[in-house]
């Protein structure tokens, strides 16, 4: 049985919607709750799932599968490059794939650039989904000059660091 007010709301609903072409947000939120209450337990599409087939479908909803590769590379870096090496360098980024590496100093990024295709060819065989075409070695950050809000332009001071 419906009730009045029930019947007033639901009639007003449906000719705004009529006249505008859109349902509101309490039209929505209605209809949502309406929906809600008809839900039983053992309807048709409430059967449980298992807990990793879950994940995996949240991990592919979100599109999560490059950021967590991403993750696990970065994770397993000094597997990938020796202790050595990744005491002296890290993985920054990785956009386009392109790897950005920040070395220590410029002698280090030097040296990586040397061992650059036996790197990749270790990063293909350990983590065949992260597709890395290229390293891009960085030096250390130079000491920024400019003091405040308001700075001079110009050449600023010469000496070179690295």
């Amino acid at each position: 049985m419906v009730e009045k007010g029930d019947f007033a709301q639901e009639f007003y609903w449906r000719m705004r919607e009529a006249v505008t072409g859109r349902l509101s947000r309490d039209a929505k939120r209605i209809a949502e709750k309406a929906a809600k209450k008809n839900s039983r337990p053992f309807d048709r599409g409430r059967d449980p799932i298992k807990a990793g087939s879950g994940v995996d479908d949240l991990m592919k909803s979100f599109r999560w599968e490059n950021q967590l590769a991403e993750a696990q590379l970065f994770n397993a870096w000094a597997e990938i490059v020796g202790e050595a090496n990744a005491a002296a360098t890290q993985p920054e980024t990785l956009v386009n794939g392109t790897l950005t590496i920040r070395c220590k100093s410029t002698a280090w990024a030097t040296q990586m650039r040397l061992l650059q295709h036996q790197i990749l060819e270790k990063i293909r065989q350990a983590h065949p989904g992260v597709e890395i075409t290229t390293l891009k070695l960085l030096g250390p950050d130079a000491p920024s000059w400019k003091k405040g809000p308001r700075s001079v332009p110009g050449r600023g001071p010469r000496d070179t660091y690295g």
